[in-house]
């Protein structure tokens, strides 16, 4: 069962500073979307990259971010101190677990292991049912079409159940994310 009402979602995306500047648009235009939909943005809590650019696109629109950082990536990567909540927490394993509970759906853009360690465990915890959360992947550029190899492969193969194929969704838009995730028509 989906939850009544999304009312939190979670991002997960890069903190890498070496990207295209395409993707750091594609977060902006998630944070803006976010906060024009008065959706409050769970995320890891720092300033830097996607990251950052999601975050400061939803305050910047009048939105509400909730960050949790890991004392020890605050000298990696800043803590973003001027959003609605920022909590600094022990370890990565309990940001995962807070930045789950507090969320209500998740979009994934693009990132590197940090993003795909957080979105496989989501994954893995639906797939055990014990969650029944929205998890949209947003292509964007195209980046997580191997990916979709990989999972078409894994269903193939048969290394998951076929029923299973509803885990998550991949969108190849911004828009496509929130007309997915609040069954909006295509304008």
């Amino acid at each position: 069962m989906k939850p009544n009402k999304i009312q939190t979602v979670a991002v997960y995306c890069s903190a890498s500073v070496k990207i295209d500047p395409l993707y750091l648009d594609a977060a902006r235009e998630v944070g803006e979307e976010l906060a024009r939909r008065q959706l409050t943005m769970i995320y890891g809590g720092s300033t830097r990259s996607m990251m950052g650019a999601a975050a400061e696109a939803v305050m910047t629109h009048g939105g509400r971010v909730i960050g949790f950082i890991p004392k020890h990536l605050k000298k990696i990567e800043v803590p973003k101190d001027d959003i609605t909540e920022l909590h600094l927490v022990d370890t990565s394993h309990i940001r995962k677990h807070l930045m789950f509970e507090h969320s209500d759906a998740f979009f994934i853009l693009p990132g590197g292991f940090g993003t795909l360690d957080e979105t496989f465990e989501i994954i893995a915890r639906k797939d055990l049912k014990l969650h029944e959360k929205p998890i949209i992947f947003i292509n964007v550029n195209g980046y997580w079409d191997a990916l979709s190899v990989m999972v078409k492969n894994i269903f193939d193969q048969n290394f998951a159940r076929s029923e299973d194929k509803d885990l998550f969704q991949i969108v190849s838009s911004v828009s496509e994310a929130f007309q997915v995730l609040l069954g909006e028509k295509n304008d």
